[in-house]
């Protein structure tokens, strides 16, 4: 077949029908008759001589031709809405878009910390964020939906996508607590920690491993109260006076005024890492790069 043969609007109906899993729902995303879809998507398989979708169930899926051929609608059409955004919400060519993927494990005051640098550009910066969990966020900057994924870990080696990592730098740890439970445990901290309510990031975190390593270190065992994904809901249910929790010592100003909490101590030796993941090994954004250029480290305020 030659390349000129292919029908990108025929292309565009099989894509939202393989995403949506059903004619009618793609029909209703479209705003076309059913009848068209099927049809259009009838003449696409004919042209190309085999079949691109199957029943299974209710739902209409991928054969494996179809597969292969929605990697590709993938990238076509992913990018052309991209495209699309990016020309409609540029002012007057000087408007820089960022779309940033933030791991929900990553705290969003350090998140917010480490794109800091993109608001003193010379461009003026439209930032698109996205939270999300991290295989989700790396597989949405494989197809070019993200400029760059702000996380707690390297992407890993080996895999199927070509991503690179840059780290960002480590930072020192501190215990927090509600007020009253943070005098409770400050005096004799650490060795005090034995039964010591605590919330900590899920078993498979970077920062979970190296705090029970900690812990092993000090042979005390603190009584684990909750085990929290995202960061955000951890340190809520920290202000609630539920457990101590752990956090970058960096943020101790900001822990203290948004959430009440008092610091406890620091966990020697724990150190959390920040990567920003992106598609190039050399960066191109002015917005990435800046990110990346940013200090890898900020002062503690003064105790």
């Amino acid at each position: 077949m030659k390349p000129s043969a292919l029908n990108y609007h025929h292309l565009r109906y099989f894509w939202v029908v393989a995403r949506e899993g059903s004619v009618t729902r793609a029909a209703r995303r479209l705003g076309v008759a059913v009848q068209t879809i099927s049809a259009q998507i009838a003449q696409l398989e004919q042209s190309l001589g085999k079949a691109l979708l199957a029943p299974q169930g209710r739902r209409l899926v991928p054969t494996e031709t179809g597969r292969l051929a929605l990697a590709y609608a993938d990238q076509i059409f992913q990018l052309g809405e991209r495209m699309d955004a990016a020309l409609r919400e540029a002012d007057a060519a000087n408007t820089l878009r960022l779309a940033v993927g933030i791991s929900d494990a990553l705290p969003k005051l350090i998140a917010y910390r480490l794109m800091e640098a993109v608001f003193h550009l010379p461009q003026q910066v439209r930032l698109v964020c996205r939270e999300g969990e991290f295989d989700t966020l790396l597989a949405e900057l494989a197809l070019h939906r993200l400029d760059v994924v702000l996380t707690d870990r390297p992407a890993p080696h080996g895999g199927n996508l070509k991503v690179f990592s840059h780290p960002l730098g480590d930072y020192e740890i501190t215990l927090f607590g509600a007020p009253g439970l943070a005098k409770r445990y400050r005096a004799g901290f650490p060795g005090n920690l034995n039964a010591a309510p605590m919330l900590l990031p899920t078993r498979g975190n970077a920062l979970r491993g190296q705090i029970e390593r900690w812990l092993e270190t000090l042979d005390v065992t603190p009584l684990i109260v909750g085990e929290f994904e995202d960061s955000a809901l951890l340190t809520t249910f920290g202000r609630a006076g539920l457990g101590l929790f752990p956090a970058p010592s960096v943020l101790s100003e900001d822990i203290a005024a948004q959430l009440g909490a008092e610091p406890v101590g620091v966990l020697d030796e724990v150190r959390e890492q920040y990567y920003a993941i992106s598609n190039e090994r050399r960066i191109r954004h002015p917005a990435v790069e800046a990110i990346r250029k940013a200090p890898v480290s900020w002062s503690p305020p003064a105790t």
